[in-house]
């Protein structure tokens, strides 16, 4: 099995060919789960001196709780509301390749230089955005870039739905009509 490091640096160079590869290699789901860890830890890491520990803590729990949620979102909306006529795939091919598309999200630790911690954040967002549309467009076997952004945004917009509307409810700011 090539190297975890190795798959990383392919994946956060945008590599389509390593997202290729995960797809397919039913045994990288290991080092998927761990770049997700190291993502999260890193992010944590660099929000430690605002959240202290239980930031750290909490985040790495919900990143891999997000990752399920988010890789089950976008194999219903791919495969069920968006597909294409060669679209084929499984739970297990996404959790692979959204894994290794969170590659660069390690750059966050670097936001324990707090003047710069900001940018290091949007950098990576976007950075790990990209990566994942490359990741949904190849485990989906799409040929268009913009279906795979449009999965991407329709389940942005659902997670950010569901989110808002639970912490609304939780809150008591949701009103009946």
């Amino acid at each position: 099995m090539p190297s975890l490091i190795d798959r990383m640096l392919r994946a956060a160079r945008l590599d389509m060919n390593l997202y290729e590869e995960v797809e397919a290699d039913k045994g990288s789901m290991w080092q998927a789960i761990i770049v997700v860890v190291l993502a999260s830890l890193a992010g944590g890491i660099a929000s430690i001196k605002i959240l202290g520990i239980t930031g750290l803590i909490f985040g790495t729990i919900f990143a891999l709780i997000g990752w399920f949620v988010w890789a089950f979102l976008v194999y219903l909306i791919g495969t069920k509301l968006l597909p294409e006529p060669q679209t084929k795939s499984d739970i297990g091919e996404l959790l692979r390749t959204i894994g290794f598309s969170s590659s660069p999200g390690v750059i966050r630790v670097l936001g324990l230089i707090l003047p710069i911690s900001g940018i290091i954040s949007i950098i990576a967002d976007v950075w790990m955005l990209v990566a994942m549309i490359i990741a949904v467009r190849q485990a989906l076997d799409y040929k268009s870039t913009w279906r795979a952004i449009g999965v991407c945004v329709t389940g942005y917009v659902i997670v950010l739905v569901i989110v808002y509307g639970l912490l609304f409810g939780v809150m008591g700011l949701a009103r009946p009509f």
